[in-house]
């Protein structure tokens, strides 16, 4: 096999193809081509934010994005850097840039260092208790790429993870950890372990050869039944929150547009339709649009 047989085809076209031969392989080891995940990561900073109230500190939307995009690319560096054995196995992951041995293991270590690096910079910008609040996912973040090897359920813990923002957005504004942030983040577990049960149904006959587990294969031909069930436990958790920083019954009507939304993806999810499952998925970053805008309705609404 020549090094060219090597190369993926997203690696030649597109945004990582623009860029210089020897900056790809860890342009792609970053997906920088796939920003779903850098989005899905910083919508729950935003909410926190803007739930509070913002106070003024719009740049800090800016200084999450900046964060989450390096903490996105760190964790699917990280991930590849784990998962390399497997990767090599399944057909869809086999040309990723360590799988196929084109970027070495120290390579990855040191780009994971200059991400996190960015990172740094990011918490440097927040108060106190969102710094410590942000450091505490670290043994969370460091844990995932092994639980989809001893458990079924590793959504949920991608859940914990991919969530966290939603505290340290509201403890960068509240100063503190309140009843509210907590549910918020409840609220963003049970989504993502919803949208990502939609992700892993493309990957369930690979997860299948390769032993790899995942609420997907677990939920079998009820993915969708499970995939709404945890979306409506979700807007359970924001509806709580809205009510508790603004106790009345028109405020819930900010959660509207996302909760149908969300609708629309259980409806149209299919457990046998990997391309289905995998445009649902990617169209909660539209999800994290409309929760936002409704979130700050009702925490500048309660602000001013």
């Amino acid at each position: 096999m020549t090094n060219l047989d090597l190369v993926p085809d997203s690696e030649r076209v597109g945004l990582i193809g623009a860029l210089p031969a020897s900056a790809r392989p860890y342009a792609s080891l970053m997906r920088v081509d796939r920003p779903i995940g850098t989005w899905l990561l910083y919508w729950p900073c935003a909410w926190g934010m803007l739930l509070a109230g913002v106070d003024g500190r719009w740049s800090l939307l800016l200084w999450f994005l900046l964060g989450a995009f390096a903490m996105r690319s760190a964790g699917c560096v990280y991930n590849d850097l784990v998962d390399r054995d497997l990767d090599s196995r399944v057909a869809r992951t086999r040309l990723r840039p360590l799988a196929s041995g084109r970027v070495s293991v120290r390579a990855a270590w040191v780009l994971i260092a200059l991400l996190c690096l960015i990172g740094l910079v990011v918490l440097f910008q927040l108060a106190a208790v969102a710094q410590v609040t942000a450091l505490a996912s670290v043994a969370l973040v460091a844990a995932y790429p092994f639980m989809k090897r001893i458990t079924w359920w590793p959504q949920a813990w991608l859940g914990l993870v991919f969530s966290w923002g939603a505290l340290v957005g509201w403890a960068s504004i509240a100063r503190g950890l309140d009843p509210a942030g907590w549910w918020l983040w409840v609220g963003s577990v049970f989504w993502v372990v919803g949208y990502d049960t939609l992700y892993a149904i493309q990957d369930k006959e690979d997860d299948a050869l390769v032993g790899v587990r995942s609420s997907a294969r677990r939920l079998g031909r009820n993915a969708p039944l499970g995939v709404g069930l945890f979306y409506l436990v979700a807007l359970g958790g924001w509806g709580i929150a809205i009510w508790l920083v603004r106790p009345e019954p028109l405020a819930l009507l900010a959660l509207a547009p996302a909760a149908l939304h969300l609708l629309g993806q259980v409806l149209r999810a299919d457990a046998d339709d990997g391309d289905k499952a995998l445009a649902l998925f990617r169209s909660n970053r539209f999800t994290g649009l409309l929760l936002a805008l409704g979130f700050a309705a009702v925490g500048l609404s309660s602000a001013a």
